[in-house]
């Protein structure tokens, strides 16, 4: 029980350092945490989500080449404790697929996005929120390289399990109307994506709250999708209002700001706010070179 305890500090104060971007010290933490489930025997569960835990740090931070063999030996030891065919497994599955999409390994994302998909399929039925997952994950996929053909019956399949499931005001309802309303909005259907983004908006305020990251995640895709239009003074004031969540949230050089910063920067200089902008380039130049 006192390894089992002290694992559980470490992962606790790990997550923690995280959450407020001490990289360095969450990597100590997680380390330490997974030292002490090593002792513990290769088919303990608790060793493959430190491994997977330690590997999400590494992914955020652009370390693909760090995190890979922890996510491979982490979906080993599920395999082997618990089967091929296990829900869980799926879910290891689904953090090496997004490990690949990030570095552009499509063919091998796709792959473990369809195994993963599959698994659930068989373990939950057709109508499950997992299976809307990985529908999500599947369908974001296509729309990334330009299958939209592809991606948006995966999409809508995936909002409408989730809107049955969970009902229409549920935070992940929130987020495949993002997903989608993303898709639209790179095939400029703009009169499709504005409804969805809005719609987003809405559940999110209620269930999530004003101050909360996916709220201001939110209101960042509306101001892009206004952006594109040349819609910048209806831009300006969410990307505004979003920084100043993320800014109360992580605070204010975390590297969560570095999407919100680069487009409020762009939307001053078009507006002719070069000093704001000037401040904003300062301020994100600083955040990536601390952080890269």
């Amino acid at each position: 029980m006192e390894r089992q305890s002290q694992w559980d500090t470490y992962m606790e104060g790990g997550v923690r350092a995280f959450q407020n971007g001490r990289y360095a010290e969450a990597e100590k933490l997680f380390t330490s945490a997974l030292k002490e489930v090593e002792q513990a025997g290769s088919r303990d569960l608790r060793l493959a989500m430190s491994l997977n835990t330690l590997a999400e740090l590494y992914s955020t931070q652009g370390e693909y080449e760090k995190a890979e063999p922890l996510l491979k030996r982490s979906l080993e030891i599920r395999e082997q404790v618990l089967g091929v065919d296990h829900p869980d497994v799926a879910t290891g599955l689904d953090h090496l697929a997004e490990l690949y999409f990030g570095q552009g390994k499509m063919d091998d994302a796709k792959a473990m996005y369809e195994r993963a998909l599959a698994i659930w399929d068989r373990a939950f039925g057709e109508d499950h929120v997992e299976v809307a997952r990985g529908m999500n994950s599947l369908g974001w996929l296509h729309a990334s390289q330009g299958n939209y053909e592809d991606a948006e019956p995966l999409l809508k399949r995936s909002l409408e399990i989730r809107e049955k499931a969970l009902g229409p005001d549920h935070p992940d309802v929130a987020a495949t109307l993002n997903s989608l309303g993303e898709l639209y909005r790179t095939q400029e259907r703009f009169a499709e994506a504005e409804p969805l983004f809005k719609r987003a908006i809405a559940i999110d305020e209620k269930a999530l709250g004003t101050n909360h990251p996916g709220y201001a995640t939110d209101l960042t895709n509306l101001a892009m999708l206004y952006a594109m239009q040349e819609k910048f003074v209806e831009a300006e004031p969410l990307l505004q209002r979003s920084l100043a969540i993320m800014e109360r949230v992580f605070g204010r050089n975390h590297p969560n700001n570095i999407l919100i910063l680069a487009n409020l920067s762009q939307v001053y200089r078009v507006r002719g706010k070069y000093v704001d902008a000037d401040e904003l380039d300062a301020r994100l130049q600083k955040i990536q070179s601390t952080f890269n």
